[in-house]
């Protein structure tokens, strides 16, 4: 069997849509990013500039390690469709930089990082012909000696008005992070993931940090004597070349797929 490498944050994409997937990954069909997506990029650059400046020594303070939050957002990497959301690049930035400052003084001083922005250059699997490739937000050290992993999740619900944040649904992806992370470091993950979420709302009453517990969705990833998992089910997928499509996923639309005009899969 033929591997074909694939970067880990894209399974839930190719389980979705495989259509979709294999438009944006295999022919390399691309859309610019919306504000909500370099959001989410200008937080993570802040705030792992922070982290790694505290794991150092350096100790930058919160204001210091902003500007990587306004650098990703003045001068992004990519193309960025400004007008895809109701968010400008000014909105976008003060958003950040208010989060930003909130994940400084309620999150990180809470938090012993092994490791952040942790990449697994090649995860080769090979009874499924797949080797995973990606990046873990943090690698952490729990209380008890335990290792895990932290993932920081942005986004207009990912903390509740109670200070729950979302973490349904986040299970299989964790538990993949979880397999890059224990690879690149050596050691299996075995302390609770965590989500760090930041609420992105355009007032200080919508923005809100917190970090919640995910139960392990390695079970579901791997499968175990009685059914498959869903890496196996990706493996068939790409191998077998079955790209069909979901038109009524919630990212079948033109703002979310570049394939869509020529989709015969919408009818």
């Amino acid at each position: 069997m033929d591997i074909i490498t694939i970067r880990a944050s894209s399974l839930s994409d190719l389980l979705d849509c495989p259509a979709r997937w294999e438009a944006k990954h295999l022919r390399g069909m691309r859309m610019p990013s919306g504000p909500k997506a370099i959001l989410g990029k200008a937080i993570h650059a802040s705030t792992a500039r922070f982290d790694l400046s505290r794991m150092s020594g350096v100790g930058l303070t919160a204001d210091e390690a902003a500007g990587a939050a306004v650098d990703a957002i003045k001068h992004p990497d990519e193309d960025v469709d400004w007008k895809a959301d109701e968010i400008s690049p000014a909105t976008a930035e003060k958003i950040a930089l208010d989060l930003h400052r909130a994940y400084c003084a309620e999150i990180a001083p809470g938090q012993e990082y092994l490791g952040v922005e942790v990449t697994c250059e090649a995860l080769t699997i090979t009874d499924l012909g797949l080797t995973l490739t990606g990046t873990t937000d943090r690698v952490r050290k729990a209380a008890d000696g335990s290792v895990g992993i932290a993932d920081i999740k942005t986004g207009a619900t990912a903390v509740s008005a109670e200070g729950k944040v979302k973490t349904a649904g986040h299970g299989v992806q964790l538990a993949v992070y979880e397999l890059l992370a224990g690879n690149a470091i050596g050691r299996a993950m075995d302390a609770p993931a965590q989500i760090i979420g930041m609420q992105t709302g355009k007032t200080a009453k919508g923005q809100r940090v917190a970090v919640g517990e995910c139960s392990s969705g390695m079970t579901a990833l791997l499968g175990d004597e009685d059914r498959a998992g869903l890496l196996q089910h990706a493996s068939r997928l790409i191998h077998s070349e079955n790209f069909f499509g979901n038109p009524r996923s919630q990212l079948c639309s033109e703002k979310y797929c570049p394939a869509w005009r020529s989709c015969h899969y919408r009818a």
